[in-house]
Parts: structure tokens; sequence; C-alpha cells
């Protein structure tokens, strides 16, 4: 099973090409859900309301399954297969790249744009960070007040992340554990009485 996969660490914007006249910004965003992902492009869309083009390509998911490539009225392929391509290149998931096309009075050919959209997304990439991220899940646990001790020192050793924690005579804690400590941590607490839990 798989526990972690490359990213970026955090958004880039506003790469510049330029191709016969043409100016081609890049962006590049961390997305985790489909909010995330139409929050970005809402975001890039406002911010140039002028444009010609909106290209774009995103990848999610562990491998990527969940993708798409987006022309935006430029030739079918020419643009956000390209971007998709860079994404693949990088092997990197859970990020959107846009590409945003100021037309400048020259056509630049299919192959032209095929290239134009391929380098606007390779030079926003080459600026990223690239992190490898461990997939995360969140763990609910109920306990008594008094054995807060036992479940802290716990969390801590697997560097889980507490989101929120409610400290009444039954006390909960939300956390955020990484996937691949899951398995312990449940057995650790499946053995511990007056302790719930769920993943």
């Amino acid at each position: 099973m798989q526990f972690e996969y490359k990213s970026i660490a955090s958004p880039i914007e506003n790469t510049l090409l330029k191709e016969k006249g043409s100016k081609f910004l890049g962006f590049a965003y961390p997305v985790n859900n489909e909010e995330e992902l139409k929050n970005a492009l809402e975001k890039v869309r406002t911010e140039h309301p002028k444009a010609t083009h909106h290209c774009y390509a995103f990848r999610m998911g562990l491998n990527g399954e969940n993708y798409r490539a987006n022309d935006d009225g430029e030739p079918s392929g020419s643009a956000g297969l390209p971007i998709y391509n860079q994404l693949l290149a990088h092997e990197i998931t859970n990020v959107l790249v846009i590409s945003v096309r100021y037309y400048g009075g020259t056509k630049l050919g299919v192959s032209g744009l095929v290239k134009a959209y391929k380098e606007s997304a390779k030079i926003t990439l080459e600026e990223a960070d690239i992190v490898i991220k461990e997939l995360e899940t969140d763990i609910e646990i109920q306990f008594n007040f008094n054995q807060q001790n036992i479940i802290f020192t716990l969390l801590s050793k697997f560097d889980a992340r507490i989101i929120n924690f409610d400290s009444q005579e039954k006390a909960s804690i939300v956390a955020k554990i990484k996937l691949k400590h899951k398995d312990e941590i449940s057995e650790t607490l499946s053995n511990l009485q007056f302790v719930e839990y769920k993943v």
C-alpha cells in the first residue's frame, strides 16, 4: 500500500512566457479536493478576466487517477494536454496548473501552441518546491479525562496533529494521523480500557 505522494509545497503565480506577442502566465496550486480546485480556477479567472484563454490541467489522487486537461477554446489537444504532460513529467499529483494566454495578434499554429503551453507549465513547475507528502486520515478518540496523558503520549509518538480536543469528563479528540501509522495506533487504542475510537 502506498503512503506518500509527490506534490508542490505552495502556490506559484504569474510566471511569464512570451511567444510572438502572446503572453502566457503560469500558475500552479496544491489542491486536495474539487472545492479547492474550483476556488483556484475561479481566483485566476477573476484576476485575469480579459485573457483570451484559461487553459489548465490537474491530477488528483494517490496515482493521479482523477485528472482533466482543458483547452478552453484552443485547438483540441494543443493546451491542456501539454500542461498535463508536465504534471506527469514531474511525477506530481494533487496539483492544478493553469496557463493564462493573452493573444498577441500572431497565430502560433497547433505545434506552436503545444510548445508554448508546455513551456509555460514547465517554467511554472520548475519554480515550485516539490515535496513528498504523507497520506493522512482522521481519527476520533473518546476516553476518560484521567487517561489524557496516555492518549496524548501515543499521538505525539506518531506525530499526530490534534484538530480538536474537548475535555469533558468523557474527553474526545479529533486528530490527523499518518495513514502508515493507522494500524499501530488502532491496535494500541483497542488494548486500552474505556477508550473508543473510529478512523
